[in-house]
């Protein structure tokens, strides 16, 4: 383990370097920053069997612009890196199947930091399909134990034309390590119908050395023609399972999903297992 994490972060860092290097002559090593995660996960639902996926993501910072630019890669689903969607509403922690070759796809790009909560990227995936995005984010304290978190992310692509997520998170501190969750996200472009939404509200456990349980009940829809397309209930335990950069993740979750051409709704568990590896 400890030689797959040297040789994943030894390849990062040379072509992070390499990248920084057409921009300037500043040393890389004063002031670059490699960061990112490989995760393999598999899942498996009561209809179709396991589904064994990978993913991976890699952000530098570019010391020969400034300090604001970075260049980032990876590979995930195609759509979601374009919308920005959040972590918690992919198809990954939705307990959704994906096709390797239909759903994810190679992507990489050049980023800048206007301010600590304004960025801009460019971006290439699946090829040469070219994507832009520009993203505010910014946070509220209502009270001492009362957070709300809001991201706007403006985006545009070919497949999608223009479009836009909004994200609202509102955290609620019971004590110092139970925290009650309520988030929203909302997508909407020039070539969907209706508007896509998704919501959950649920508990977040932290437990010492770095584990944390969770149980949410999760809905989502769209203003189109099926509109609650599927709601349900995870839960989730994720702790490192080799020091502090390799973790494991177990998610069950009990669905009940509904599409356009379903009389009636079928219901469905489906289990989730990841590693993932940081570097």
């Amino acid at each position: 383990m400890e030689s797959a994490r040297d040789y994943t972060y030894g390849a990062s860092y040379w072509l992070a370097s390499t990248v920084d290097g057409w921009f300037g002559d500043e040393p890389f090593d004063d002031k670059g920053k490699v960061s990112g995660y490989v995760r393999l996960n598999s899942l498996w639902d009561q209809r179709e069997g396991v589904k064994v996926n990978a993913r991976f993501r890699l952000r530098v910072g570019l010391p020969n612009l400034k300090d604001k630019a970075y260049a980032f890669i990876g590979q995930d689903n195609k759509d979601e890196i374009v919308r920005d969607q959040p972590e918690a509403f992919t198809r990954e922690q939705m307990l959704l199947r994906e096709s390797r070759r239909g759903d994810q796809s190679f992507f990489a790009g050049l980023g800048y930091d206007f301010q600590d909560n304004l960025d801009f990227r460019v971006g290439f995936r699946g090829g040469l399909n070219p994507y832009v995005q520009a993203r505010y984010r910014t946070q509220w304290q209502l009270s001492p134990r009362d957070m709300v978190y809001f991201r706007e992310s403006l985006f545009w692509s070919v497949k999608d034309s223009f479009g836009s997520t909004t994200v609202v998170d509102y955290e609620h501190a019971l004590t110092s390590s139970l925290l009650a969750r309520w988030s929203t996200v909302g997508t909407i472009t020039r070539r969907t119908d209706g508007f896509e939404w998704q919501s959950s509200v649920g508990l977040i456990k932290d437990f010492p050395g770095i584990r944390t349980a969770s149980v949410e009940a999760l809905v989502q829809g769209t203003t189109g023609e099926v509109d609650i397309s599927n709601y349900g209930i995870r839960t989730s335990w994720r702790q490192p399972v080799y020091k502090d950069w390799l973790f494991g993740k177990v998610t069950l979750g009990h669905f009940w999903p509904k599409d356009k051409v379903l009389v009636s709704r079928e219901r469905a568990w489906a289990l989730g297992l990841s590693v993932e590896m940081h570097f």
